[in-house]
């Protein structure tokens, strides 16, 4: 069936219902039947139009219909489109500004991070220093204290009692680790001086205050002596007959030792002066008999006081062999005197023994006989030794040890290695200071090399103190002629004007006439 267009089917009824209407009634009444037929046929007409019309409208409105819903298909798609957009752009920034806050924060952190790292590598260092400093103090105490012990006991082999029991009631005011040896001898000037109750209540003091004191034999055998005496001062001059004793025990020495031997223990365990022990001390190591390193190797074990320990120690790493080296390495293992380690340590320089001082440097936990091995291993020239120890070494304080270890071995391609290679400025400040101590062209040559280099201002001065250390006119002037840093050139002038050269002297009334 076809359905017309029912707009078109509208106007053709109302059209005959109009020309209905305009004809007569005759015509009507006579065309009735004939109408009513038309009619009938119109109106199943306009009712099949009708019902096409109404199809057709439905039809239309499904059209219209999935048209909206494509619309609103198309609408909504593109809104959520948009929508998703929006959103997505959003969340976008929302994301790039978190990472971005993030980044930030992280850069905040890391700036906080290296600020504090350096905040604690500051106090480390400052610790450091501080340590450095409190070492320092308490190894120039040590010294003062040595030093002080040592000019008292030259005032004793010298006869000056009076000085010499000044200086030892001094140093036991200041309590140091020599206080019994002190007042021993402060007791023995005291006696020599005629002061015999003095010297008693000295001794008195001595023992009462160190009862486990290695000085107590000696201090005994000196209170013998000084109740024995006849209370008159004895003179200077009553000294020479030591020097004749020993004068006598030393001939015999070489014809009857068995007979000397014991002469010389007494005297050694005796209440004799200082000077008088030490000779026999020394003659009983330049025997070399089996029973004289017995005796002296009881001596070196500290079964008499600590300064005949001490020379006991010395007279074996002179006059002794292998069998020496080997009881003092049994001493260092079982003393725990740090001054006799050091001793000890300086007999292996003595005889050589290379094994042993890098034993020492490598484990010993006293730092300051750890250095002292170092220093020994550089006097000799250990330099295989030390350059193992420098690799290993994690402490900048005993790795500048070494460096100056290599200056005592004349090592100076390891210091310019040192110099040009080494992170740590400060150990390249040491190795250059050290070159600057070693007078060869070598080191000359190698100090140009880093000045010409180096970028760091402060390495550069310490270049320039070196060649002053070395003494090398020609190469400051030639540094203070080319200089473009006024600061340095100053330096290098500051040099010259203190070393009096002539090449430096002729540069400096050159500078004068311009």
């Amino acid at each position: 069936m076809t359905i017309g267009r029912p707009g078109k089917q509208r106007d053709i009824l109302w059209m005959a219902v109009a020309a209905l209407l305009m004809t007569p009634a005759n015509a009507r009444a006579s065309q009735s039947q004939e109408d009513a037929d038309r009619l009938a046929a119109a109106q199943n007409s306009g009712q099949v139009a009708q019902r096409e019309a109404l199809e057709t409208a439905r039809v239309a409105k499904r059209a219209t219909a999935s048209a909206v819903t494509h619309a609103i298909d198309r609408a909504t798609t593109q809104f959520i489109a948009s929508l998703e957009a929006s959103v997505t752009s959003r969340v976008a920034d929302r994301v790039a500004s978190r990472i971005e806050e993030r980044v930030e924060q992280k850069i905040d952190q890391d700036q906080e991070s290296r600020e504090r790292e350096q905040e604690a590598r500051e106090r480390a260092e400052e610790k450091r220093e501080r340590e450095q400093e409190a070492r320092e103090r308490a190894q120039e105490k040590i010294e003062r204290l040595q030093e002080l012990y040592d000019d008292g006991r030259e005032d004793l082999d010298d006869d000056r009692y009076d000085r010499a029991a000044e200086k030892f009631q001094q140093l036991a005011d200041m309590n140091g680790p020599q206080t019994d040896a002190a007042l021993y001898w402060k007791a023995y000037a005291e006696n020599r001086l005629g002061k015999r109750d003095t010297a008693l209540a000295t001794i008195a003091d001595m023992k009462r205050r160190f009862p486990q004191s290695r000085w107590q034999k000696d201090a005994t055998a000196l209170e013998i002596e000084v109740k024995q005496s006849t209370g008159q001062a004895v003179k200077p001059a009553d000294q020479s007959d030591e020097e004749l004793k020993m004068l006598a025990i030393q001939g015999l020495m070489s014809s009857d030792p068995e007979r000397t031997l014991p002469l010389l223990e007494k005297v050694i365990n005796g209440s004799g002066s200082p000077k008088e022990k030490s000779k026999a001390l020394f003659v009983l190591a330049q025997s070399g008999s089996a029973q004289a390193r017995e005796i002296l190797g009881r001596i070196a074990r500290g079964q008499t006081n600590s300064d005949l320990q001490r020379k006991a120690v010395e007279y074996l790493g002179l006059f002794g062999g292998s069998e020496a080296r080997k009881t003092l390495a049994e001493v260092y293992a079982s003393s725990s005197d740090a001054s006799v380690k050091h001793a000890i340590l300086r007999s292996y320089m003595i005889g050589g023994d290379h094994e042993r001082l890098f034993a020492a440097a490598k484990s010993e936990k006293d730092e300051s006989l750890r250095r002292e091995a170092i220093r020994q291993l550089g006097l000799v020239h250990g330099t295989s030794e030390l350059e193992q120890l420098y690799k290993a070494e994690s402490s900048t304080d005993l790795r500048r040890e070494i460096l100056q270890a290599f200056f005592l071995a004349g090592d100076s391609g390891r210091l310019v290695k040192a110099a040009q290679g080494e992170k740590d400025a400060d150990l390249r400040r040491a190795a250059i200071r050290n070159l600057g101590l070693i007078h060869s062209e070598d080191s000359g040559k190698a100090l140009q090399e880093i000045y010409a280099k180096e970028t760091d201002h402060a390495l550069k001065a310490e270049v320039l103190n070196a060649y002053f250390l070395q003494g090398n006119a020609k190469a400051l002037v030639a540094i203070a002629r080319n200089e473009k840093d006024p600061e340095l050139k100053k330096t290098a002038v500051s040099k010259l004007s203190l070393m009096h050269s002539k090449e430096g002297n002729d540069y400096l009334m050159e500078l004068l006439q311009k």
